[in-house]
């Protein structure tokens, strides 16, 4: 089993190599390019370095969403035309849970928080029994505190991590109510080989579509349907 991995949903431009038993090359970057300048060289540096041929690859992990709608649409449009160009299935891992397994094995609630702007985050609620990873609540866009609010329901201990942090750690520690901590820099951020690892569990278990079914889940509309809608609302109430 070798999968290909592309995650292009934040700032966070990361590709991977994954066989059965390690992770055999990672490219990782995370300042402010456009992945349209950075994705497909990234690519083709980790193909060069590692030796493998795409064509030898079973399938094409990507990050399905939510993220950046412009970030969303190069990853998906990259992974799209790979898997028709080499006839290979795609694996739709949602952003937010492969962000959650970075955190492999911790006996925290895992909280991702994605910065989504006008006070909202991406996010959702994961844990860990054993070897086991655990939806608890699937990934949504809401407001800040309204998640905080959730997690002080639960009671249980929580780690943080995501660029949401950063925007909001100061509301975070003013309302938590549950003894809370954030991850370490190295593991806070969207890279490909969690989303590959996670991948490959979904991938031994079927969960397989074609390059023409792969949609991105954006959660919200962007800012121009937003701008449209309350345009027509507007009109339509004249």
């Amino acid at each position: 089993m070798l999968l290909l991995a592309i995650e292009s949903s934040g700032l966070v431009a990361s590709v991977a190599i994954m066989s059965e038993d390690k992770l055999i090359g990672e490219y990782t970057t995370n300042f402010k390019k456009t992945h349209s300048q950075t994705l497909l060289p990234m690519l083709d540096e980790v193909v060069r370095m590692t030796g493998i041929s795409l064509d030898d690859v079973d399938a094409i992990a990507v990050s399905g969403g939510p993220g950046s709608f412009t970030g969303l649409r190069i990853g998906a449009a990259t992974a799209k035309g790979l898997g028709l160009a080499l006839d290979k299935p795609l694996i739709h891992v949602p952003t937010v849970d492969a962000l959650a397994y970075n955190l492999f094995g911790t006996n925290q609630v895992i909280c991702p928080i994605m910065d989504a702007r006008r006070q909202q985050v991406y996010t959702g609620l994961y844990t860990f029994e054993g070897d086991a990873f655990k939806v608890l609540c699937q990934q949504k866009a809401v407001g800040i505190e309204e998640i905080v609010q959730e997690i002080n329901g639960m009671g249980s201990p929580v780690i943080f991590l995501g660029d949401g942090v950063a925007v909001y750690r100061d509301i975070i520690e003013k309302t938590i109510q549950v003894p809370c901590s954030f991850a370490p820099l190295h593991l806070n951020a969207q890279r490909a080989g969690a989303l590959a690892a996670l991948g490959k569990i979904y991938f031994e278990e079927g969960r397989l579509e074609t390059a023409d079914e792969h949609v991105p889940d954006y959660l919200r509309l962007s800012q121009a349907e937003r701008e449209l809608k309350e345009r027509q609302a507007r009109e339509a109430a004249r």
